[in-house]
């Protein structure tokens, strides 16, 4: 093949798809230039996947220096529209208008009950969230497995739910449809966990998404993309200068990542624990990571005088969560989809639960079908695992560790062998960890 096959430059350009390709691949740095180039080619269909996919793998490889990344993020907040809900009004005053953005953990289902809260609390929710990516379950993948629910907003339907209700999660749409693009490549590519192209997938939507304040859930362990402290603690000071940078009030929590979150991984099964939490109940570390969460939302808002868990007491969350839902054609009060088919885990010995590796539940959920290996791929919603015991608890043997959901039987055998060694049963209990590593502004 001639090197003329794989152009993709309009007439004219100074660019093309190969050459931007070797620049990275062999350790160089991209002009801005190149970059403003290979994100409207992307976009607008000029490159092929097989060549993006080609420069992401450079990227991964190679990573990016600031500069780059912070035009790179540019370039996507540039290729579409950007929103802005400054002009909207309650009680005649402008919206308190703040968000939040995990970096993806396993059973990190806490955008569910949070916005609610923070709506609760008088702030207004501008959610653009995400399909579920690697071995991470999606908010929107979550919440579709209500029935009715859709996240397919107008402009229009968001304007009206942040002034009526004070929420909306919603698809990012035409926010930034370069990286809507890149973010379903990088899914079945194996090039997710690269800080530049995290840092700027993240805050490319948040920047367009007409938010003024943002708080960002860093997340740091097995579980995470990054797996130590000192990366995600990098990945949160580049996502803090990247808002900065562009108007926004950011600062970020590090917390912890090596055991899920909760003890529902999967679809509709972390609806229903999110459904507890707002109710008064679910796990405790799902509370506290609400709560905590919430705080930081309404400080940077500038909402003062609110406890969030009062909203989980009285049950003023839970109201705003089924205005939420209702809102967007969702029915708060149906069945959720469940798996047709179980299958459980039992204890090999009596004892006490060790450690629970973050990665091996969420392959194992992946496998069952809660994720995707190709771009657009349907999800089971049913598919899932609830975890019987967490770390430090007492053990019996025989008993139910896990159980398993999925729709398709022969996905067992894959997702147990996923869980093999990511579990113990033993004499003593695990090291305790803090959830929350860290504050960073």
């Amino acid at each position: 093949m001639t090197r003329a096959t794989f152009h993709a430059s309009g007439a004219g350009s100074a660019f093309d798809a190969p050459t931007v390709i070797r620049i990275k691949r062999d350790g160089g740095v991209l002009s801005d230039e190149a970059i403003d180039w290979v994100i409207d080619a992307y976009t607008h269909g000029r490159i092929a996947d097989e060549q993006m996919s080609a420069l992401l793998m450079a990227i991964f490889l190679r990573g990016m220096t600031g500069p780059e990344i912070a035009r790179w993020t540019s370039a996507m907040v540039a290729s579409g529209e950007r929103f802005d809900f400054t002009d909207l009004r309650r009680d005649g005053r402008p919206l308190a208008l703040v968000d939040k953005h995990s970096t993806g953990g396993v059973g990190d289902k806490i955008t569910i009950p949070l916005v609610p809260v923070v709506m609760a609390c008088g702030g207004a929710v501008p959610q653009a969230a995400g399909r579920g990516l690697g071995h991470t379950g999606g908010t929107l993948d979550k919440l579709e497995s209500i029935p009715g629910f859709s996240a397919e907003l107008t402009q229009a339907q968001i304007r009206r739910q942040l002034e009526e209700i004070g929420g909306a999660i919603f698809a990012a749409g035409e926010l930034a449809p370069a990286d809507r693009k890149m973010y379903a490549l990088r899914d079945v590519t194996a090039t997710v966990d690269s800080l530049p192209l995290i840092a700027s997938s993240v805050m490319s939507k948040k920047i367009a998404e007409g938010t003024r304040a943002l708080v960002l859930d860093t997340k740091v362990g097995s579980g995470a993309f990054l797996k130590t402290e000192a990366e995600a603690r990098e990945l949160a000071r580049t996502m803090i200068d990247l808002g900065t940078a562009h108007g926004l009030v950011t600062r970020a929590l590090l917390t912890d990542m090596h055991r899920p979150l909760g003890a529902a991984v999967g679809n509709a099964v972390e609806v229903a624990e999110s459904v507890e939490v707002l109710a008064g109940g679910g796990p405790s570390d799902v509370v506290e990571l609400t709560l905590a969460l919430a705080a930081e939302m309404l400080d940077a808002a500038g909402i003062d005088g609110e406890d969030p868990a009062d909203t989980l007491r009285d049950g003023s969350a839970m109201d705003a969560y089924r205005a939420l839902i209702n809102a967007q054609g969702g029915d708060p009060d149906a069945s959720l989809p469940r798996g047709a088919h179980t299958e459980t885990v039992t204890a090999p010995r009596s004892g006490t639960m060790g450690d629970l590796d973050a990665m091996a539940v969420g392959m194992a959920v992946w496998r069952l079908g809660a994720g995707r290996s190709a771009p657009g791929e349907q999800v089971q919603h049913g598919a899932g695992l609830r975890i019987h015991r967490r770390p430090g608890d007492p053990v019996a043997a025989g008993e139910p560790l896990f159980t398993l959901y999925t729709d398709t039987p022969e996905r067992f055998e894959a997702a147990i062998a996923e869980l093999d060694g990511g579990f113990s049963v033993g004499d003593t209990a695990p090291d305790r960890r803090p959830l929350i590593i860290d504050r960073v502004v």
